[in-house]
């Protein structure tokens, strides 16, 4: 077979990997007329019908027989954590939550950020609106560094 010039007016899906949708309910000659697949009377065959995830057939589901254990603090901060070997991927002296999101450290900017201590500060570093570790607000003020608030 040669080889055809791909235009808009020439795609087409691959063979067989297209079906036509299930047109359910248009009478008998299409096969799925009547009662639309879903056999006669019963619960499934209602509109709505079928169960939760955790239906048990009526036995005493396994997330009711679990008794309940532990607490969730509705106040907990989850930090992004970035040690200070990381640091030498940030290209200014300049540490924020911008500058870490740049150099792809960090998700997401508007989140909270925390400077560990892991590694060494390879410069004097200016770190502003980021919380730190007591090792990691050692070795930058070691380096010559700053932390402003």
């Amino acid at each position: 077979m040669a080889d055809k010039i791909i235009t808009l007016s020439t795609l087409a899906p691959a063979k067989g990997s297209h079906r036509a949708r299930k047109r359910v309910g248009r009478g008998p000659g299409s096969g799925l007329g009547k009662t639309s697949g879903k056999g006669h009377k019963g619960h499934k065959a209602r509109t709505g019908g079928g169960t939760n995830p955790g239906f048990e057939g009526g036995q005493m589901p396994m997330y009711r027989r679990l008794p309940k254990r532990g607490f969730t603090n509705p106040f907990r901060v989850e930090n992004q954590p970035v040690n200070l070997s990381q640091l030498k991927k940030v290209s200014a002296t300049d540490v924020s939550p911008e500058t870490l999101y740049s150099a792809g450290l960090i998700g997401k900017p508007d989140a909270p950020v925390k400077l560990l201590g892991t590694g060494d500060a390879d410069r004097a570093y200016t770190v502003r609106g980021v919380s730190l570790s007591a090792s990691a607000r050692a070795k930058i003020e070691a380096a010559g560094g700053k932390i402003e608030g």
